[in-house]
């Protein structure tokens, strides 16, 4: 019998709440908590069977959340909130003793910046808790970074390429939105872009490199080179690479609202006074955008993600491609929900499993490639992103 609390009630907190739901042996309770208990309240009700319990709480108020999660005692708390609030909620598991697992990287409120080294800075102190925390167990990071943990166990001896590379080929009929919160979708992909390359950062302008790239079942699209989190952790985990690139696909109507957005300056985070109050542009706009969870009805076309990798095997080169396609439309019937929130949600509950069933077993802070990679992609097929595989054909980044 195990005890979830799953903090944020988004689009992705809505797919996590219901994933475990379908899970009850593993996930015998359930809590979803947030600033806004409304939210909380329909998705629980949505799930029915009074299966899913309530709570409103401030995730960047550490007492607040020391106090709900002493109340609930929970066995895992799974952070879907904003990631400006994963420290918070470390601290308030450390003082709890409560395993934490988060899908994203802490980044301050006020700087565009991810980095990793604020949250590995809390490994001893949870090793010395006995308990654990996983890092970035979305799609990506998370599942990319299993998919290439799993390919250097199995097919590689040493892996010497890496792309990343995500699309979504979906039209959810707006004329600008964003899949996923709007404030921490365009930070991302405003900032300068970096990639590694014979063992150092190369900096780029931001959407400066894109070229097109054939995804499975979807076929050629523009494909933009960004700095994605996953990929200071996989360079540190795996130093055979010697390049580690990410790509996401953006439409050209996409490309031309941002580039309007940034030249009247609704993207930046740095505050302005507005009749007499300071205000954040970037959250001005947020505010306006349509909420990522509204997507789902009527949204059609795939998702496709996934990690093409180049390598020595038996002393010959190899090739390895493995990806996951998700429809959207076939998400909505499923959990009312869109194929990103989706593809996050649903890493999300298998990573809990894996430290609930004793897969993942770890005293301290770490990154989802430092576990065994078997067990979970086995859930993935299980649980609604199937993956396939290429072995020794060329790889659609470098054609």
């Amino acid at each position: 019998m195990s005890k979830v609390l799953i903090i944020g009630a988004g689009g992705v907190g809505n797919v996590v709440v219901r994933k475990c739901a379908m899970v009850p042996e593993i996930f015998t309770d359930i809590m979803l908590a947030s600033r806004t208990k409304s939210k909380c309240d329909q998705i629980a009700a949505a799930v029915g069977g009074n299966k899913v319990k309530t709570a409103k709480v401030d995730a960047d108020n550490v007492p607040e959340l020391v106090a709900l999660i002493n109340s609930y005692k929970p066995d895992i708390v799974i952070n879907v909130a904003l990631p400006y609030q994963d420290l918070h909620i470390m601290e308030a598991c450390l003082q709890t003793k409560t395993h934490y697992l988060d899908t994203a990287n802490y980044e301050p409120i006020d700087e565009a910046k991810f980095e990793y080294k604020w949250q590995w800075a809390f490994h001893d102190r949870f090793k010395n808790a006995g308990i654990t925390a996983i890092l970035g167990c979305g799609f990506d990071p998370g599942v990319t970074s299993i998919f290439t943990a799993y390919a250097n166990k199995h097919y590689f001896d040493e892996m010497h390429q890496l792309d990343i590379v995500d699309c979504n080929a979906g039209d959810h009929g707006k004329s600008f939105a964003t899949n996923f919160n709007p404030e921490i979708n365009i930070r991302e992909i405003t900032q300068r872009g970096k990639y590694w390359k014979q063992g150092q950062w190369v900096e780029t302008e931001p959407l400066e490199i894109h070229k097109p790239i054939i995804y499975p079942e979807i076929g050629p699209k523009e494909s933009y080179l960004l700095y994605h989190e996953e990929l200071e952790s996989l360079v540190k985990n795996f130093p055979t690479l010697k390049s580690a690139r990410f790509w996401m696909t953006f439409g050209e109507k996409y490309i031309n609202f941002l580039n309007v957005l940034q030249e009247v300056g609704m993207t930046s985070i740095k505050p302005v006074m507005y009749e007499g109050r300071e205000i954040v542009p970037l959250q001005f706009l947020k505010a306006v955008l349509p909420e990522p969870s509204s997507l789902g009805e009527g949204y059609k076309g795939k998702t496709s993600i996934g990690c093409q990798i180049k390598g020595i095997k038996d002393g010959k080169e190899r090739t390895y491609y493995v990806w996951n396609n998700c429809d959207h439309a076939e998400c909505y019937r499923e959990v009312e929900a869109q194929a990103i929130s989706y593809t996050t949600g649903v890493p999300a509950m298998i990573g809990a499993m894996m430290v609930l069933t004793g897969q993942w077993k770890g005293e301290g802070v770490f990154n989802v490639e430092d576990f065994n990679p078997d067990p979970f992609m086995e859930m993935l097929n299980k649980h609604g992103l199937p993956w396939h595989e290429e072995i020794d054909k060329p790889l659609p980044v470098n054609q």
